[in-house]
């Protein structure tokens, strides 16, 4: 079932999902599971599933070192297929304009189509590490307008190289990001909503947010994207401080602001385990308090480790 339609049936009522990141190649699916367990009790109707670009690896060959492209996550339909076969709950495979290109990413919504997936959660991805800024692969996407597009058009039955007739046509419903804060690129929030307009425009049925720890930067983000004349569902993003690093590494990666309220109380603690609950009492508070407000969804930022987001859910669903 599309997203957009689990928002419809719920009438109103706010749903729980959330993010998992796939295993690193070699390792066992059963530690995967073993984080999504806990979470089901919740009734997620969706768990999206995160995709990884190429990178390079090092390997040393007799002194000299060799450069290699590899991708270490690999498998993000295949991951969404099994949690969709294991747990029978749709999965949202992330697809992104990095390191694909258009007709890889051609066959890939090919094989979701296949397998009974109808959810594409469409990105343009980050830079790579040795790169300023983002550069599209060879032969694919610039922008993330452009890669919903795309699946807009397999929709309709066009191909890259063709449009045929066809008696199963694909009917993918499209997520997109959304950033209250701003996109770490974009010169204005403004600007940046123009941005998230033409991915609407394009095609986009629904929006996620990245997270966020104010949430009245979500409540402006939100009310300036109506009047900006997006008009689809804007799921809020969260996730729960973990650690005491979160204080600068987040920050650093995603150019958000967090609350001075929250930074005291990171730093009142002795250690990690204190944060942690810090982190989530932080996440309660702001579940709650969307929840009150009657967003369609609460999606949290397992990155991996489901307790935290267990415990946050417990107190809010």
């Amino acid at each position: 079932m599309k997203v957009t339609d689990h928002i419809k049936n719920a009438k109103g009522k706010t749903l729980f999902s959330f993010e998992i990141i796939p295993p690193k190649k070699g390792k066992n699916i059963q530690e995967l599971y073993d984080n999504i367990n806990p979470l089901m009790e919740f009734n997620p109707p969706f768990i999206d599933v995160t995709t990884s670009r190429e990178e390079y690896v090092y390997i040393d060959r007799d002194g000299l070192l060799d450069r290699k492209i590899t991708r270490m996550r690999p498998g993000t339909v295949g991951i969404c297929a099994a949690i969709k076969h294991k747990f029978n709950v749709d999965t949202v495979p992330h697809v992104l304009c990095g390191g694909f290109t258009k007709e890889e990413t051609e066959y890939l919504l090919v094989d979701c189509h296949y397998l009974g997936i109808n959810n594409i959660m469409a990105l343009r991805g980050d830079a790579m590490k040795h790169q300023r800024y983002f550069e599209a692969s060879n032969g694919g996407h610039q922008y993330a307008r452009d890669l919903v597009g795309q699946v807009k058009n397999l929709n309709r039955g066009k191909y890259l190289h063709d449009v045929m007739e066809v008696d199963d046509r694909a009917d993918f419903c499209i997520g997109v990001a959304g950033y209250p804060e701003k996109h770490i690129e974009a010169p204005s929030l403004q600007t940046d909503l123009k941005r998230l307009k033409e991915k609407v425009d394009a095609g986009a049925d629904y929006v996620v947010t990245q997270m966020f720890f104010d949430n009245s930067k979500y409540f402006h983000f939100v009310e300036a994207a109506r009047e900006a004349g997006i008009d689809v569902p804007i799921i809020p993003g969260i996730k729960p401080i973990a650690i005491t690093r979160h204080l600068q590494l987040l920050p650093h990666v995603f150019k958000i602001d967090i609350p001075e309220e929250l930074i005291e109380e990171v730093e009142k603690c002795k250690d990690n385990k204190q944060v942690r609950q810090v982190g989530i009492e932080w996440a309660i508070k702001q579940s709650k308090e969307l929840l009150k407000a009657g967003v369609p969804v609460l999606h949290y930022y397992s990155m991996g480790n489901s307790s935290n987001i267990k415990a946050i859910a417990s107190k809010v669903f």
